[in-house]
């Protein structure tokens, strides 16, 4: 018998370049609260896309309005990474990269439920809302290489929880998708069981475009102001999609002010420093930042006639951080290209 409840549709918002209103039916599964269970931690509450095995408890959850996320499409190889002491790195083939609207639950499901039962209902009630599976694993299926033990697999999937053992047992993973007016809805669901306790961890995401009108762009005066002071300028007006180097159009505005700064002072001549977060590899991240620098100097040579000599483009990677990189808002923070006087 079906443990979650019936599903319901409900629209959502999601937001583009400018706002625009998609209404896409997703899947929201109706609480069922036992008097019997424990209490939610404080603070939360099911996520927006799918909702809770029907007595189970939220032990923890993290939401964001805008983030990004690597999800498992494919089996992983832990021991590589181990090897290579690169346990964050998520560039490999089998991580799908996503950013957008992106929450993650985990709950405690109530006794004697198995994780196939509590994997199964989940995929149903998914389904039944118009989701298609994408991938799916169980146990040594979910890992490659040399390493396959399936605690393993939590600690990549859900790597907050304290307790390692979670998904020591019939470690089961499914990665569903939903596509509907051109917007992409991701869920992925990795349960485990410990002995007699079984755990499920739900990760849904939202697929949409960052609303860029957050940070105000900085003016020629401005950029020089800082430069004069402390040598140097953090810029977060140029912007890249996950894990591009490509900059996307809503850079502009924040380019003309660099332009117009080295046109104003012929005799500037800046370092364009990339910078990144701390996750993935050190080596990758240092080559995507060095990239990143190089298209800011490309675009202001090319599109605006800054004599190449003037600018020299270099990646600092995950090496200088300016915040912690524990919360989004710091890894935001660090995402970033510096301009230095030469």
């Amino acid at each position: 018998m079906s443990r979650l409840l019936p599903a319901r549709h409900v629209q959502f918002q999601f937001s583009h370049a400018r706002t625009l209103w998609l209404a896409s039916c997703v899947l929201a599964a109706s609480l069922a609260v036992s008097s019997a269970r424990a209490e939610d931690e404080p603070g939360t509450k099911d996520g927006p896309i799918v909702g809770r095995y029907a007595g189970s408890r939220i032990a923890y959850q993290k939401n964001g309005e805008f983030d990004e996320v690597a999800l498992l499409k494919a089996p992983h190889d832990y021991g590589a990474l181990l090897e290579k002491n690169t346990l964050k790195d998520r560039s490999g083939s089998e991580w799908l990269q996503l950013e957008g609207r992106v929450s993650r639950t985990r709950y405690e499901i109530p006794a004697g439920r198995s994780a196939l039962e509590v994997l199964r209902n989940y995929q149903n009630a998914l389904k039944s809302g118009g989701f298609q599976l994408v991938f799916e694993c169980s146990d040594k299926n979910c890992l490659t290489g040399k390493l396959q033990d399936s605690y393993l697999l939590g600690e990549q999937l859900d790597p907050e929880n304290n307790v390692s053992t979670s998904y020591s047992d019939h470690a089961r993973y499914a990665l569903l998708r939903r596509s509907a007016n051109g917007a992409d809805v991701y869920a992925a669901i990795l349960v485990g069981e410990d002995k007699e306790r079984t755990t499920a961890f739900v990760e849904t995401v939202e697929v949409k475009e960052m609303e860029s009108d957050k940070v105000q762009v900085m003016s020629s005066s401005e950029l020089g102001q800082a430069i004069a002071t402390t040598g140097k300028v953090a810029v977060y007006g140029l912007l890249f999609d996950y894990d591009k180097a490509v900059l996307k159009p809503e850079s502009k505005p924040t380019l003309d002010e660099i332009a117009k700064l080295l046109t104003e002072k012929p005799k500037l001549r800046l370092d364009i420093v990339g910078h990144t977060d701390n996750r993935g590899a050190p080596e990758y991240n240092l080559d995507l930042s060095s990239r990143r620098a190089q298209s800011v100097a490309a675009a202001l040579t090319h599109d605006y006639a800054i004599a190449a000599d003037r600018l020299r483009a270099s990646g600092a990677g995950l090496t200088r951080p300016v915040a912690p990189n524990d919360t989004e808002e710091g890894r935001a923070k660090n995402r970033r290209v510096e301009l230095v006087a030469q």
